[in-house]
């Protein structure tokens, strides 16, 4: 039903790429979306997409490539994250969906192993890792509350009893930290930090955008200086 609905604010695109096995089509058959091609990250318009969420395309690479795909006939292309059913996680400026929905976790080498991060979505994770270069710790990627329950189980059947909490700023994330709270998890709710703002990559935005004005008014005042001499 979520699918039939973000239809409706869906952009046309036009596209290009390498075709899709067809066995990795089939297995998407029960969603209204209708994969063709999937490779890595190279499209100008979703790299410039992600530049003004804050987020370089080197740094989300290594974890997300880019879908060509139809609904209703009709060639759409997004950001594709994937999760650990094999499907994806869509976005574009005009599309947010899924083929799919499920949970994606992210091992680090040298993680702690009784700790993890996690996010409500990727971009949450990817400004994340915008801001701090690299993640050590392993890394839980929701992709929706509504895999919260998905999410306990995976955490305690890896005996992690500590969890730092990057969930948006509204009644439903502050649910799923209830929830783990709940269960009897080490909960750090980091949504504290940015409690001015939506959700990690909307503070994470207007820190960038911070930063290139403060770059821009040191600049002026350079060229300015320069012609006094």
């Amino acid at each position: 039903a979520i699918c039939r609905l973000e239809q409706g604010n869906t952009a046309s695109f036009s596209f290009h790429g390498k075709d899709l096995p067809e066995r990795d089509t089939q297995r998407q058959a029960a969603s209204p979306i209708e994969i063709r091609k999937i490779q890595p990250l190279q499209n100008p318009a979703l790299m410039r997409y992600l530049q003004e969420r804050g987020i370089s395309p080197g740094t989300a690479a290594p974890y997300v490539q880019e879908m060509y795909y139809r609904i209703g006939g009709k060639p759409y292309f997004a950001l594709a994250f994937r999760n650990d059913s094999g499907g994806y996680e869509l976005r574009n400026p005009r599309f947010k969906g899924s083929t799919s929905k499920d949970i994606t976790h992210i091992r680090q080498q040298g993680e702690p192993r009784d700790t993890c991060f996690v996010f409500e979505g990727f971009m949450d994770f990817l400004s994340f890792l915008s801001m701090k270069g690299k993640v050590s710790n392993q890394c839980l990627v929701m992709n929706s509350v509504s895999n919260v329950a998905r999410s306990i189980h995976y955490l305690n059947k890896r005996n992690i009893t500590s969890v730092r909490a990057f969930l948006d700023n509204d009644y439903a994330g502050r649910k799923a930290v209830q929830e783990f709270v709940n269960e009897g998890f080490k909960v750090e709710d980091m949504a504290v930090y940015y409690k001015d703002f939506k959700d990690l990559n909307e503070y994470h935005v207007s820190r960038v955008r911070e930063h290139e004005k403060s770059q821009n008014t040191s600049n002026k005042i350079k060229q300015v200086k320069l012609k006094i001499r």
